[in-house]
C-alpha cells in the first residue's frame, strides 16, 4: 500500500509523543508536512512498551499525512524492538535515527527495513565530523539534520555562533551528497514566536528548508519565514524573464548580473512559492 504523499521537501515537521495517541490525532490534523511520531527522549521508560504498540497500531492504516517514528538509541534493544514491530506497517512513511555517529549504522538499519526512507540526526560532535560520510552511506537515506539541543550539551556551547560551522557542515554535506537541503532542529520555547522567526530567518540564510517543530502554534510562523514574501517572487519572476531569450549572460534594470545559476536561484523561489518543489 502507498503511503501518503508529502512535498518532495516537505517545509514542516511536527513532533509528538508516541504515548500520546490523543496528541497524535491532534498533529495529523495540524497541517504539518509531516509527523514524527518521537519513542525517544519525550517517552519515559515505562511507557516505551506503550507508544511502540499503539505506533504500530496507528501505522496498520494509511494516515492523512506522511508520518516518521524517531527510534530509540540505535545501540538499545529498544531500536531492535522498535523495527521489528515498525518495519511491516504499510503507513510508515520514514525513520528518523538518533544520535547517528558513523554510516554502518545507516546501513544496519537499512538492512532491516529497505524500502523506507531514512533520515539521520547528527547530535554530537563525532557525528558532525562524519556528515558526509553519513550522508553517503545508503540509497535509502533521504536526508540528515541537526539535533541542536544534544549537540549543545556535547560541545558545551552557550552560544549561537558556536554552533555555526556545524550547521553549515550539515547544510554542506546533504547538498554535496545530493539530498535535499535539511530541515531546522527545534525551537525549544514553543511561546517565544518573535525568536522562532528571527531564528527562522537565520536558517533560511544558512541554507536550511524548513523547521522540525514542537508544537501546532509554531507551524505557521515556520511557513511565513520559509515561504518567498511577494517581493521575492516578483524579483524572481523579473530574472527570469531577462533570461528568457539566447544572448546569454543579461543585466537587470538596476544594473544586476543574470546567469544560470541566478536564475536557477529564481526558479526554486517560484517552485517554492507553489509548494511544487
Amino acid at each position: 500500500m502507498p503511503t501518503p504523499s508529502a512535498p518532495v521537501t516537505p517545509l514542516t515537521w511536527l513532533y509528538v509523543p508516541g504515548d500520546r495517541p490523543e496528541r497524535v490525532a491532534g498533529a495529523l490534523a495540524s497541517g504539518a508536512d509531516v509527523v514524527i511520531v518521537d519513542l525517544a527522549d519525550s517517552v519515559a521508560p515505562d511507557r516505551k512498551e506503550y507508544a511502540r504498540t499503539a505506533t504500530a497500531e496507528l501505522l496498520t492504516d494509511l494516515p492523512p499525512v506522511p508520518v516518521h517514528v524517531r527510534l530509540n538509541a540505535l545501540d538499545s534493544p529498544l531500536s531492535q524492538a522498535d523495527l521489528q514491530a515498525l518495519a511491516p506497517c504499510p503507513g510508515l512513511s520514514g525513520l528518523r535515527l538518533p544520535k547517528v555517529t558513523d554510516s554502518a549504522e545507516i546501513r544496519r538499519i537499512a538492512n532491516h527495513t529497505p524500502e523506507t526512507p531514512l533520515y539521520a540526526l547528527l547530535e554530537s560532535a563525532l557525528g558532525i565530523e562524519h556528515a558526509h560520510h553519513i550522508a553517503t552511506a545508503h540509497p535509502c537515506l533521504a536526508g540528515i539534520a541537526l539535533g541542536e539541543v544534544d549537540l549543545r550539551a556535547d560541545l558545551g556551547v552557550r552560544d549561537e555562533a558556536g554552533l555555526a560551522w556545524a550547521r553549515s557542515r550539515v547544510v554542506v554535506a546533504a547538498r554535496a551528497a545530493g539530498l535535499a537541503p535539511p530541515a531546522q532542529s527545534v525551537h525549544t520555547d514553543v511561546t517565544d514566536l518573535e525568536g522562532l522567526a528571527a531564528s527562522c530567518a537565520l536558517g533560511r540564510a544558512l541554507g536550511f528548508f524548513g523547521r522540525t517543530a514542537l508544537h501546532p502554534r509554531q507551524l505557521p510562523v515556520i511557513e511565513r519565514m520559509y515561504l518567498p514574501a511577494p517581493e521575492e517572487i516578483e524579483e524572481a519572476e523579473q530574472i527570469l524573464k531577462a533570461a528568457a531569450g539566447d544572448e546569454g549572460a543579461q543585466l537587470l534594470p538596476d544594473g544586476r548580473f543574470v546567469d544560470a545559476a541566478v536564475a536557477a536561484a529564481a526558479r526554486r523561489t517560484l517552485e517554492v512559492a507553489r509548494r511544487d518543489f
